[in-house]
């Protein structure tokens, strides 16, 4: 049987048939699909987990128990993971253990470009890469055999080509895995340094045995066409790779960590020109210079960003552009906003009024960065908004607390602003921390979280309180308000940031996109009335467009939440009809 699956449908599915016992994830693009896909399989036990760090702790804990188990994150999430991943290559696993990181060539949804083979490397754990669906299936359960052959964990890596593309997959059956015994054994699984010494031997000793396997795994292929070019490469290069030079000599690497040493100086011997077509960094070609082997790569392609086939052919073959299409009439740019009537809109009207000084965070709210708002200051990385804004404080002193606030989402707080808010008021800082609770994890496609009470399986469950959570810590001033109540959240903010101690305020309105969300009619512009002032187009809503003479809202885009109501002093901003809808 065959099907047609996303990539990180097709990692779901080799788990399934792997016989995975337990699969967690910390929702983040690319990778986000794979445990919502694994979330349908009743028999393997799913999770959100409140971060990436969490997440692999669980799946070891299940490996260590006897259980196969994977563990999916994004780049980015992998420095989150990444004190765990380097200890359990030291005590290796019971049951089989796959980690599955999906990198973001060119960026399309991450505040960096990472190459995760360097983990591989540095962890010193085997590294695969699927080319395509069909590939993302069969090396999972590779990846599971690996595991428990070596006593190691076993990184997946995908790139968002892979993740997010199609292809045919051969379903087969589940396997029959039976879970493992646990025997206790402190020598192997408790990394005390005395212990750890000892199983830094194993760690040399398994890459040894990794590297002479890596010669003859059935995923390193060889497929000999014209010997004149000898192509190296893997996953989603390989695609671009042998529809640019279909006559070429392949080494496809389905192992990119160990290389198969033997295998490559092999290849590289019987061609005449050796090239690696690889996105990003120079991983693969590196090492081969390292083995004495002329090769080409990098001094061709560029280092950032992703390839394409008209890349490879220009830069290999000196082949000129292909001609791009050109149009009669130019299109108009789109750049990414906050949908209409979301609640973060109002957060940052207010904060750009204000003047405040605004440390961001990751989450669909970091679009209040952009114009008409441009309301944000900063953006690191995951819950650093709640760190950063205290070291601002500390730097400029402490009147720089009264005229600046962190912003973050609830998933994020979760995921790792909470410590950031228990330094904050252990180190007597005075910052005010706006939690934006839209009630679901909104960029990566609306999961569930901590603070939703509803698992990934949408089971109830205890759901967090913020309010208690963040008295709990220590912080005195908690608030809740509607966002939309634009006076309300005006005086709250000035006064939180006019305290003299740490606060926190929860806008609390939910994600306008949620199913069951009630809908306001349409709103309408009087014309009579409207002066093209242009004060509720400072809003960003792109429902609303100055037509030069007045201003015109989209009835089909419009979703009546009236938070540009009070914006206008003409009152030219009116209700369409009285009865509400419901999606």
């Amino acid at each position: 049987m065959r099907r047609l699956m996303l990539g990180n449908e097709a990692i779901a599915r080799g788990a399934y048939e792997a016989g995975v016992t337990v699969a967690c994830a910390y929702p983040g693009t690319p990778s986000t699909e794979i445990m919502e896909y694994m979330a349908k399989y009743e028999d393997i036990y799913s999770e959100w987990s409140p971060n990436e760090k969490v997440s692999l702790e669980v799946a070891i804990g299940a490996s260590l128990g006897g259980a196969r188990a994977l563990c999916a994150m994004k780049h980015v999430g992998l420095n989150v993971a990444a004190d765990p991943l380097f200890t359990i290559s030291y005590t290796g696993i019971n049951g089989g253990l796959v980690i599955v990181v999906a990198d973001d060539p060119g960026m399309h949804s991450s505040q960096n470009e990472q190459d995760s083979r360097y983990y591989a490397r540095f962890s010193k754990v085997p590294m695969l890469e699927p080319s395509d669906s069909n590939e993302c299936t069969a090396y999972v359960k590779k990846a599971f055999e690996i595991s428990e052959s070596f006593d190691t964990p076993v990184l997946v890596r995908l790139t968002t080509r892979i993740a997010h593309s199609q292809s045919i997959v051969g379903l087969h059956e589940k396997s029959n895995y039976t879970l493992k015994n646990y025997d206790k054994n402190l020598s192997k699984y408790v990394m005390i340094p005395s212990n750890a010494r000892v199983r830094r031997v194993e760690v040399e000793k398994k890459m040894d045995r990794l590297y002479t396997y890596a010669d003859t795994v059935d995923i390193n292929t060889l497929q000999w066409g014209s010997k004149d070019i000898g192509i190296i490469t893997s996953g989603v290069s390989y695609q671009y790779a042998k529809e640019a030079f279909p006559d070429a000599s392949f080494l496809k690497l389905g192992m990119v960590h160990p290389l198969p040493e033997k295998t490559i100086q092999e290849f590289a011997a019987q061609v005449q020109t050796l090239y690696v077509i690889e996105e990003l960094e120079p991983f693969i070609e590196d090492q081969i210079k390292k083995m004495g082997i002329p090769v080409q790569g990098k001094n061709l392609l560029p280092i950032i960003g992703e390839l394409n086939v008209q890349i490879l052919k220009e830069k290999i073959s000196e082949e000129p552009p292909t001609p791009t299409l050109t149009l009669s009439e130019s299109i108009p740019v789109r750049p990414p906003v906050l949908c209409p009537g979301c609640p973060h809109r109002a957060v940052y009207f207010i904060l750009k009024k204000l003047a405040l000084h605004v440390s961001g965070d990751i989450g669909c709210y970091s679009l209040g960065a952009l114009p008409p708002m441009e309301a944000m200051d900063t953006c690191i990385c995951m819950g650093a908004s709640v760190s950063a804004v205290l070291g601002m404080e500390k730097a400029q002193g402490p009147d720089f607390a009264k005229k600046s606030v962190a912003v973050v989402g609830e998933s994020t707080f979760i995921h790792s602003g909470i410590t950031g808010l228990i330094d904050i008021v252990y180190n007597k800082g005075n910052s005010t921390i706006l939690i934006l609770d839209n009630s679901t994890t909104g960029m990566t496609g609306h999961q569930d979280n901590p603070t939703t009470g509803f698992t990934i399986k949408g089971e109830p469950t205890k759901q967090i309180d913020l309010i208690a959570l963040c008295k709990a810590v220590g912080v005195d001033r908690v608030q809740v308000v509607d966002p939309f109540d634009l006076p309300e959240l005006e005086r709250i903010i000035c006064e939180e940031t006019s305290a003299s101690e740490p606060s926190v305020i929860i806008a609390q309105r939910p994600c306008v996109l949620l199913k069951g969300i009630a809908l306001n009619p349409p709103l309408y512009v009087n014309e009579e009335k409207c002066k093209n002032c242009g004060a509720c187009l400072k809003l960003g809503c792109p429902a609303m467009e100055s037509l030069g003479t007045h201003v015109k809202i989209n009835e089909a885009v419009c979703r009546g939440c009236g938070l540009c109501i009070p914006t206008c002093k003409f009152n030219a901003l009116e209700k369409v009809g009285e009865a509400n809808e419901t999606v």
